[in-house]
């Protein structure tokens, strides 16, 4: 039966969900844990956040750059324990977790060298008599409320453009990562960043609510579930703030008749498996002409078969463990679904009877409408593999999902894989390649992957005032 109660009531609960704990996914074993804020501290930290905003918008732009580019340097001088902190809490394959940190000092840096570029005065080519002009300027303080899956980089992405640009940040971080949450800090505070301008929060649901409500928070960005999302939602469109949300995927990559099927089975492994397939952009569904399918199926299966699970503390390991157990049983209770109803398995498919959150990579075909695996984001290690009988089937098969963050076409054919990516209904599409994320690629989706863009020029322009100044002047 489902919860009578809105989203936003359910956000507003003060409901304690318990501490903030880092749970090693690999072995089970607690590690740490963290207390959440009192009401009183929570209320204290939008106030520091209110007043640090006065004087942190009013710096030279160039004082922020210097702060925003050694955020960057820390990163990189403190790669290997920011790397080693996210394979222990969330199971993150080292070799990945220390890409997930190459990525986020890029990504400071991006804002850090483009700044004056992005916050530049627009001039505008008006009709009329004297001068009209466009300025970019901040908005006030933002709550940034963020997952366990990328623990660094999906807040580089939302401060980095944001610390440029002069607002103060609050951030929510998931409740399973709180020492990546408190090592953020630490390196913004290492950097020099004055208090009250970027603040670690182990707040609940209902003092998110409370700060979103308040009239001193200009916005909010969300990187979450659509349930996430929808409260969120619904609380800022009610107090009239601004929002970023960015949800779920279910990345369609479709495999033309003419494309190489060796480079096509061995993108389609890393693009699924990468993050133990915990990724709203990895490629989930996998829609290959029916003159292929065979071929690519056989490939793809054995380019799946290398991704055997493992200790994701060791350099060779590619598939470590799901972020927790409840991440785990979530996800297999959509394979086991699938399976029950008669989805054939190829690889994997079953629980392995060992200690931590593993699961070994699976590939399921003949999945249909009436599975949870045709239309839910499986979140974990596990393909569909869908056959299409032609172009317009494959874009047909494609487009029939909740979901449309991103995508991949894969032909030898530049015209025709563009005409393909052209008619799919998503935020972004890759040609021949997995969907990648880059600091100059702007990110985002439609549908129910949510709203807002971030990266590039977009992201320094959501949460901005963009100031119109016009001087007209008496014609002579």
């Amino acid at each position: 039966m489902s919860d009578p109660r809105s989203h936003i009531d359910l956000l507003k609960e003060r409901r304690r969900m318990g501490v903030y704990t880092t749970v090693n996914p690999a072995t089970g074993e607690k590690v740490a844990e963290f207390s959440e804020l009192t009401d009183e501290e929570a209320t204290a930290a939008l106030d520091q956040a209110g007043s640090a905003y006065t004087s942190w918008k009013q710096r030279a732009l160039q004082e922020r750059v210097a702060f925003v580019k050694r955020i960057a340097e820390i990163h990189r001088e403190q790669r290997e324990d920011l790397a080693s902190l996210i394979t222990l809490e969330m199971g993150k394959p080292i070799t990945q977790a220390r890409g997930e940190v190459d990525l986020v000092a890029s990504i400071y840096d991006y804002y850090a060298d483009h700044a004056e570029e992005f916050l530049a005065d627009e001039p505008l080519d008006i009709a009329g008599p004297g001068t009209a002009v466009v300025k970019t300027e901040p908005v006030g303080v933002l709550v940034g409320i963020m997952p366990w899956n990328y623990p660094y980089y999906q807040v580089a992405r939302f401060a980095a453009p944001n610390l440029i640009l002069g607002n103060t940040i609050l951030l929510k971080h998931a409740r399973n990562c709180p020492q990546s949450a408190l090592a953020i800090a630490r390196v913004f505070s290492e950097a020099g960043l004055p208090e009250g301008v970027y603040t670690n929060l182990f707040s609940n649901n209902g003092q998110i609510a409370d700060m979103i409500a308040d009239p001193r928070v200009q916005g909010v960005s969300l990187t979450g579930s659509e349930r996430a999302g929808s409260a969120v939602g619904e609380v800022a469109g009610r107090h009239m703030k601004k929002y970023v949300l960015e949800l779920g995927g279910s990345d369609p990559f479709i495999v033309l008749d003419d494309a190489d099927l060796d480079a096509a089975a061995a993108a389609a492994a890393v693009g699924r498996f990468s993050n133990v397939g915990q990724a709203c952009t990895a490629s989930k569904r996998f829609i290959v002409l029916d003159t292929v399918y065979d071929r690519f199926l056989e490939k793809f299966i054995e380019q799946s078969g290398t991704y055997v699970a493992g200790d994701p503390a060791l350099e060779s390991t590619k598939l470590g463990p799901l972020s927790s157990d409840s991440a785990r049983q979530d996800f297999v209770d959509l394979v086991d679904d699938a399976i029950e109803r008669g989805a054939s398995v190829h690889l994997g498919g079953e629980l392995p009877d060992s200690p931590g959150a593993f699961y070994p990579a699976t590939v399921l075909s003949n999945v249909t409408k009436e599975m949870r695996a045709y239309t839910e984001e499986l979140f974990g290690p596990a393909a569909v593999v869908h056959r299409a009988t032609s172009d317009e089937d494959a874009i047909s098969i494609a487009n029939d999902s909740p979901f449309g963050l991103s995508g991949s076409v894969f032909s030898l054919d530049p015209e025709r894989a563009l005409r393909v990516a052209n008619q799919i209904e998503t935020g972004m599409m890759w040609i021949n390649s997995t969907s990648k994320t880059a600091p100059d690629l702007p990110f985002g989706g439609i549908k129910a992957s949510g709203v807002g863009r971030e990266l590039a020029r977009y992201g320094i322009n959501e949460f901005a005032n963009k100031k119109l100044i016009r001087i007209p002047h008496a014609e002579q």
